[in-house]
């Protein structure tokens, strides 16, 4: 299963909180207020979301974090690589050469085409999008529903 460590989550929710008010300067200790994440994990992402260009610091009284670009310039796959490093499903998809079998590997090729496929649709979210609330809560769809919307569709 692919997945995303918790870290990179509660990375989104921070940015989704500070591209409400993206004008302001937040301060660690007031996001971790307002998403009710820990004080460490909070300072430890924004430290990660600076280094990887996502945001700006300024010390000093009037200091904090400011997102570096627009919500609508800034894309999943730049959080993500910000807080994870480079994305990548295998590691033959981002580093060419660090897998022994890869000069014999039938796969390994397909592997970096899918790769760019996904990082291609993580670059068409951008923060903008993921901040904005949801009217309609989504629910979890398992395989028979997910079945089931394939099959009404092609009915229709």
């Amino acid at each position: 299963m692919l997945r995303l460590s918790k870290l990179t989550d509660y990375g989104t929710v921070v940015l989704a909180g500070m591209a409400r008010a993206p004008e302001q300067t937040h301060t660690a200790a007031k996001l971790a207020e307002t998403t009710y994440l820990p004080a460490a994990t909070v300072s430890k992402l924004l430290k990660l979301l600076t280094r990887g260009k996502v945001l700006n610091s300024r010390r000093g009284a009037r200091g904090g974090y400011r997102l570096a670009r627009p919500p609508r310039d800034i894309t999943a796959v730049e959080m993500i690589d910000a807080i994870e490093g480079p994305f990548s499903i295998t590691e033959c998809s981002s580093h060419p050469g660090m897998c022994g079998l890869e000069p014999v590997c039938a796969v390994s090729h397909n592997w970096q085409r899918i790769n760019l496929s996904i990082r291609d649709a993580l670059r068409d979210v951008t923060l903008e999008t993921l901040a904005r609330p949801i009217a309609v809560p989504l629910t979890r769809i398992g395989a028979n529903q997910i079945a089931g919307l394939t099959q009404s569709k092609d009915k229709n």
